[in-house]
C-alpha cells in the first residue's frame, strides 16, 4: 500500500510540473489571443527572423508575378512561345511595326488571353485562322499613332490630310485592317489589292496593263481620280514629275511608277492655254477604252458638224476630229493649218473657217 501511495504521489508531483495546456476563445477572438499568445513566448530573435522570411517571400512573390506578367503583356517573344505564331512572329520582325510591341495593337484582357491560350490547346489548332475581313484591330487603336500625336512613335506616318483614307474610313467607314494588314503583319497595301474590292476595274491599253491602281488614282483630286498632273507624271516632262513629288501624297510616296516605265510612256504637249482643260479621264477610259474616237469628240459637241466646213470634213470626206484638231493642243492655229491642211489642198485662214 505505501508503495502505491508514493507512486500516486509522484504521479501528482509530475503533474503539477507539467504546464497546463492554455485555453483559446473561438472565432476572430480566439486568433487574437493565439497571435498574443505567440508573440509573448516568442524570442525577439526568432521573430525578427520570422519578419525577415515574410518579407522576402513577398518581395519574391510579388516580383514573380510582376515578370510574369510584364513577359505576357509586353514582350512578343511570349507570343512566339505558341508555335502557330511563329509565321505572324517572322513577318512582325520584317514590318514597319517591328518596334511596337504586340498588345499596343493587340488589346486582350487576361481573362481573354488566357481563354484564347486553352481554346488553342484544347482544339490543337496548327495555323492562324484566316481573318479576312474581321476586324482582329479596331481603327481606334490605329488612330492613335496615324492620326493623334503619340510621343512614343512620333515618327508614325499621319494620314490627316489624306484623301484616300477619308475616303474609305470617314466616307465608307472601311476599317483599316481590311486593307493594311489583310495578310499577317504586311501593312503596306500591295499594288493592286484594290481590286479585291473593286472588281471588274482591270486597266486596258499598252503599257498599262497591270499597273499598280495608285500609279494613277491620286490623293491629290477629292474623288481620288487622277488629275491631268498625275497623267503627266509620265506623259508630261521632269518639271511635273518634281512637283508631284515634293507634294508627297501618299500615292506618289509609295507607289511611284517605275523610270523604266516612265521613259517608255508616250509624251504629250499640253498648252497652259489650251481649249478644253479638263481631267483626262473624260476623254481616256483606261478601265474601258484608252484612246478615244472622233465619235467621243462628238458625244460632248454633237452640233459641230453644222458649224463652218465640219461637215464637209466630218461627214463627207470622212476625217476624224484629231487629224485637224491634234490631241491636248486642239486648237487650229495659223501655224498648224499650214501643217496639217495643206496635206490635203491650199493653205487657208483657220479664222474664216467657222464662217466660210
Amino acid at each position: 500500500m505505501e508503495e502505491k501511495e508514493k507512486a500516486k504521489l509522484e504521479k501528482e508531483e509530475v503533474q503539477e510540473e507539467r504546464p497546463q495546456k492554455k485555453q483559446f476563445r473561438k472565432g476572430i477572438r480566439g486568433l487574437c489571443d493565439r497571435w498574443k499568445d505567440f508573440r509573448d513566448r516568442t524570442p525577439t530573435l526568432a521573430k525578427a527572423i520570422i519578419a525577415i522570411l515574410i518579407f522576402i517571400s513577398i518581395i519574391g512573390a510579388s516580383f514573380t508575378a510582376f515578370t510574369t506578367y510584364n513577359f505576357t503583356q509586353n514582350n512578343p517573344k511570349f507570343c512566339k512561345s505558341c508555335h502557330i505564331m511563329e509565321p505572324a512572329f517572322e513577318a512582325w520582325k520584317k514590318s514597319e511595326h517591328k518596334d511596337i510591341n504586340c498588345h499596343e495593337c493587340h488589346h486582350l484582357t487576361i481573362k481573354e488571353l488566357n481563354t484564347l491560350m486553352v481554346s488553342a490547346f484544347i482544339r490543337r489548332i496548327e495555323k492562324v485562322p484566316v481573318r479576312y475581313g474581321k476586324i482582329i484591330v479596331p481603327w481606334k487603336y490605329c488612330v492613335g499613332c496615324h492620326w493623334e500625336e503619340n510621343p512614343e512613335y512620333p515618327a508614325a506616318k499621319k494620314i490627316n490630310n489624306s484623301r484616300l483614307h477619308a475616303r474609305h474610313y470617314f466616307m465608307e467607314k472601311i476599317e483599316c485592317s481590311k486593307c493594311h494588314g489583310y495578310r499577317v503583319h504586311q501593312f503596306t497595301l500591295e499594288e493592286r489589292y484594290c481590286i479585291t474590292c473593286h472588281k471588274d476595274r482591270e486597266v486596258h491599253g499598252k503599257g498599262m496593263v497591270d499597273l499598280p491602281c495608285l500609279n494613277c488614282h491620286t490623293d491629290r483630286t477629292p474623288t481620288l481620280l487622277p488629275g491631268p498632273k498625275k497623267c503627266l507624271f509620265c506623259h508630261g516632262d521632269e518639271s511635273v514629275r518634281k512637283e508631284l513629288i515634293l507634294d508627297a501624297t501618299i500615292d506618289v510616296k509609295h507607289f511611284q511608277p517605275p523610270e523604266e516605265l516612265i521613259k517608255r510612256a508616250i509624251k504629250i504637249n499640253r498648252p497652259k492655254d489650251a481649249p478644253m482643260q479638263f481631267f483626262c479621264y473624260q476623254c481616256h477610259r483606261p478601265h474601258k477604252k484608252v484612246r478615244p474616237d472622233y465619235g467621243t469628240c462628238l458625244s460632248c459637241h454633237p452640233q459641230i458638224v453644222n458649224v463652218g466646213k465640219h461637215k464637209l470634213h466630218i461627214q463627207t470626206v470622212g476625217l476624224e476630229c484629231t487629224q485637224c484638231h491634234k490631241e491636248h493642243s486642239w486648237r487650229v492655229t495659223k501655224e498648224v493649218a499650214r501643217k496639217v491642211c495643206t496635206q490635203c489642198h491650199e493653205y487657208r485662214n483657220p479664222l474664216t473657217f467657222i464662217g466660210a
